[in-house]
């Protein structure tokens, strides 16, 4: 089918979109598929944390008690699981609480209000500055911006990164753009992994501020939809060969591999980097939940072990992302009312619809009981340009109520497309 419709087409067309919503608004339905939560049933792959490390056992390998203060940088056995992992050397990782969210929040925070290494003074002290935002991006990471009333300047994702181009130009000619968000695998929420051409400009291109930071929120690096182990290009380390090592903040967690609301978070950097944080934590702590780290170390036992975990992963949620790609095809194939990404690994799908309506699909489907992310929240502020993205988060729902949900909302995305089409 085409876009070339005539009245009567397209009235049949419409006709049977509001008669298919009809019957959907009748079902009483509560669906939800806002965020990308784990499933109960991923969780319970780590069920076995509940009884670790165990009675009586509470030393680290090197015979630190776990049940102690101390210990700022984390134990080590779980830093040398996670360092290949995010490409990070061990030493200059560190292992904290169970949210790279919160990890984010305090670089911010601390950067803003202590100056960091190659900075000639604090954030705070340099006037407004601004951040660069890939859109569609994460919500959450313009949040925190917009939480310290950060301007940010979006940047279009491409198939393989934010467009350097873009990125090149603006940095090289603005001082106060101090820094870029990215999430370099399985990008939240197109699913794009960076190029490794994208990777090296972020690590070598020259920047006027000489405290820029890229945010590398590597939260999918390890999150495969298939049996392709899709790899990126290690930023820490090709920034450092080229003069820039200060640059990277790298970020990961277990959130989505262990317990979602009790892993552990993991911040990599430069040694001054560090340095710094590290002087900037021991304000604040006495150190992190050693007793959980003992118990994801004795639990994922090795980088292997991570891995050979994440395969039940995608063994429970690589079906309902294939049922939602087959759905959209299905309803939406050929109407030229919708295209969509197919990741590779992460949590997320993009559906792009005709510009002006993601917003009205997103109400219509609250009304029959369809709750969707706001079609706003892969832009700064809430505030999609095109209105035209909508995010599918795919992990928590059962089999049954994810059909139910993405069908649900290809009848949306039809009912509002061919009204827009009438007028």
């Amino acid at each position: 089918m085409t876009t070339d419709l005539g009245a009567q087409d397209l009235t049949a067309l419409l006709d049977s979109a509001r008669q298919d919503y009809s019957e959907l608004a009748g079902r009483g339905l509560k669906l939800d598929l806002t965020r990308g939560k784990p499933s109960p049933d991923q969780l319970d792959l780590a069920d076995d944390l509940l009884t670790l490390p165990g009675a009586q056992i509470f030393k680290a390998a090197d015979g630190t008690d776990t049940r102690n203060y101390g210990g700022l940088n984390g134990l080590l056995e779980l830093r040398q699981i996670f360092a290949d992992l995010l490409n990070v050397p061990v030493g200059q990782l560190l292992a904290a609480g169970n949210s790279s969210l919160e990890l984010m929040h305090d670089a911010f925070v601390q950067a803003l209000l202590s100056k960091l290494p190659g900075a000639e003074s604090r954030w705070v002290d340099q006037g407004p500055i601004k951040f660069l935002a890939p859109v569609p991006g994460y919500d959450r990471h313009f949040s925190i911006c917009e939480r310290f009333g950060i301007e940010m300047i979006p940047v279009p994702m491409t198939e393989t990164g934010p467009d350097m181009a873009v990125v090149s130009r603006l940095v090289a000619e603005d001082a106060s753009i101090k820094g870029i968000w990215c999430i370099p695998k399985y990008s939240n929420p197109t699913g794009v992994t960076y190029s490794d051409e994208t990777v090296r400009q972020l690590a070598e291109m020259p920047t006027a501020a000489p405290d820029f930071r890229i945010f590398w929120d590597n939260a999918y690096a390890v999150h495969h939809l298939t049996e392709e182990r899709v790899e990126v290009a290690d930023v820490l380390g090709l920034a450092t060969a080229a003069g820039n090592a200060d640059r990277v903040f790298v970020f990961g967690s277990t959130s989505k591999i262990t317990l979602a609301g009790a892993g552990v978070g993991f911040f990599g950097a430069s040694e001054a980097n560090i340095k710094w944080w590290l002087g900037n934590l021991g304000k604040r702590s006495i150190g992190p939940d050693k007793i959980n780290q003992l118990r994801h170390a004795t639990f994922l036992g090795s980088a292997e072990g991570v891995l050979a975990h994440m395969d039940k992963h995608r063994a429970v949620i690589a079906p309902k992302f294939e049922a939602t790609l087959r759905i959209l095809a299905e309803q939406l194939g050929g109407t030229g009312l919708g295209t969509w990404t197919e990741p590779k690994g992460g949590y997320f799908i993009t559906l792009e619809v005709p510009a002006g309506t993601a917003s009205a699909i997103v109400a219509r489907a609250a009304e029959i009981g369809v709750v969707l992310t706001p079609a706003g929240a892969t832009h700064p502020l809430g505030q999609d340009p095109d209105d035209s993205i909508i995010r599918i988060a795919p992990t928590f729902p059962s089999q049954s109520d994810l059909e139910a949900a993405v069908y649900a909302l290809t009848t949306c995305v039809k009912l509002v497309g061919y009204e827009q089409r009438q007028k």
